[in-house]
């Protein structure tokens, strides 16, 4: 039976019923209908019923620079290793030279500047000196490592023949992430095993990055004879050209980091697409006190992650109902601390009922925080239920954390597996059978027994991360969740035939 040809959309119909999911519907809006422009795409989310619109022009921007890495990729092949690794170097040395590093910095300045005037939280986007160091630690890493290319994974001998299993890059990674500067450099590290990267930064940082690839990032690929797709930036604030990006299928692998529904809607656009996603939405870290717990190492690692607002920072305490009268008060005193460390106060959620285990002080004062839109007074101690333990607390200067008691480590386990984003668990005992049993039975992909801070490709592996995943949406399938320039490769088979008269 002949088919007629598919029209390409054209316009919207206000009321329009859409299906997804199989057995749901969503409708069309008065305001898609009238945003929609000929040339557009609108993308219909089967996990969620989101109409994501995007308009052509962010279309043919991400288009372009697909374009550009896909065929810097087919160069990249030709690049020896001491070539990229020359790339690493002369990156890293651009950052630390002080006129381009004064150009990065006075960008940074005025990204800053907007974001607070906006009332946008700036934690991860101002460009300080440590980061600086970071980023230039980072790049020199992967100019000293081995490249996974052309590494022989496995062989297998048969007689008159052999089969060899050898690593291969991957191909063209997609990357979007928020106000995160330092990760320009980051995932810089797809190019050690030969892929190529196109970038889509949030517009907080838009400004930085402009300034990373002007006077170092494109520098550095010119003066290496790297092809100069090879990392490439799409210069667009446009959420959309995100969404274009991910939706984009010659990308082998799409890298989401920020804020949790922005990053889950990327990576259903992506999975959509057909393409293999890591993702890290959801942050915050869990931490157990259980019954045998070191006082002294328990505060410890409690101001220890508590020193800033990342995606491993402390979120949730546990600590066992037999331990509250001493625990309790050693936890709120790390919490003040941390506070007092950043010049600010704090801020404590207790579950409904747990709120007796506090001295009546903490029930009844106020304090002010520091908000990303100024600061407000709020109560020092907030109600919350037992349900909303997996929210993330994004705070500013004021460490914010739960509380919970628990009945013993089991209860904890089983609130850690049904309410929170399934990231990082740390158990503070003295038990080594309690630590066993806590591996085997949180679902979590990192697992500790101090501080939850560790949790970080550069500190705990010696090699920048590209990003963190955690397993909301399931575990990994044979991939870390941490995920850094040295782990993205696939395996091609290559066979030597010894002898020519060979047949099945």
């Amino acid at each position: 039976m002949p088919t007629s040809k598919l029209n390409a959309l054209a316009c919207l119909v206000s009321g329009t019923p859409v299906p997804f999911g199989g057995d749901r519907m969503t409708v069309i809006t008065p305001e898609l209908t009238e945003a929609f422009q000929p040339g557009d795409h609108l993308l219909v989310l089967q996990e969620t019923g989101d109409l994501l619109h995007i308009p052509a022009a962010q279309i043919a921007m991400a288009a372009a620079a697909v374009d550009r890495a896909h065929a810097a990729f087919l160069e990249m092949s030709a690049i020896p290793d001491r070539g990229i690794g020359r790339f690493f170097d002369r990156f890293a040395a651009l950052l630390e030279d002080p006129s381009a590093w004064s150009a990065i910095a006075e960008a940074n300045r005025q990204d800053v500047e907007r974001a607070q005037g906006g009332g946008r939280s700036t934690t991860r986007l101002v460009a300080t000196d440590r980061m600086r160091q970071d980023m230039i630690a980072g790049l020199r890493a992967w100019r000293d490592s081995e490249t996974p290319r052309d590494r022989v994974v496995e062989r297998i001998v048969h007689a008159g023949w052999t089969v060899e299993q050898v690593a291969a890059p991957l191909g063209v990674v997609g990357f979007v992430f928020e106000g995160r500067p330092n990760v320009l450099a980051d995932a810089a590290g797809v190019l050690r095993s030969g892929n190529t990267a196109v970038f889509r930064i949030g517009s907080d940082a838009l400004g930085t990055a402009q300034a990373i690839m002007r006077h170092a990032l494109m520098p550095a690929l010119r003066e290496t004879g790297l092809p100069p797709g090879a990392i490439s930036l799409v210069e667009s604030p446009e959420r959309s050209t995100g969404w274009a990006l991910f939706a984009d299928r010659r990308l082998s692998l799409a890298v989401a980091r920020g804020s949790g529904r922005a990053v889950a809607q990327l990576g259903s656009v992506a999975r959509q697409a057909g393409t293999a996603v890591s993702l890290h939405g959801t942050g915050g870290a869990w931490m157990v006190a259980d019954r045998d717990a070191d006082v002294a190492r328990f505060s410890a690692a409690v101001e220890a992650s508590l020193d800033r607002k990342v995606c491993n920072t402390l979120n949730v305490c546990c600590i066992h109902r037999a331990r509250v009268t001493d625990l309790v008060p050693i936890f709120l005193a790390a919490l003040e601390s941390a506070g007092r460390v950043r010049g600010s106060g704090c801020k404590l959620h207790v579950v409904v009922g747990d709120e007796t285990a506090l001295p009546e002080a903490w029930r009844t004062a106020t304090v002010r925080v520091r908000r990303a839109g100024g600061e407000q007074t709020e109560p020092l101690t907030e109600i919350q239920s037992e349900g909303d333990l997996g929210h993330e607390w994004e705070w500013e200067d004021t460490p914010e954390v739960s509380l919970k008691i628990v009945d013993d480590l089991d209860h904890a386990v089983t609130l850690f597996n049904r309410h929170s984003p399934r990231f990082a668990a740390s158990l503070i005992s003295r038990d080594p059978e309690a630590h066993r049993r806590f591996y085997d039975t949180v679902n979590a992909p990192f697992v500790g027994d101090g501080f939850t801070r560790w949790v970080d490709g550069q500190y705990a592996l010696n090699q920048p991360e590209l990003g963190l995943s955690n397993w909301q949406g399931g575990r990994l399938l044979a991939r870390s969740a941490i995920l850094s320039g040295g782990g993205v490769f696939t395996v091609r088979s290559r066979v030597t035939q010894d002898d020519p008269l060979l047949r099945r």
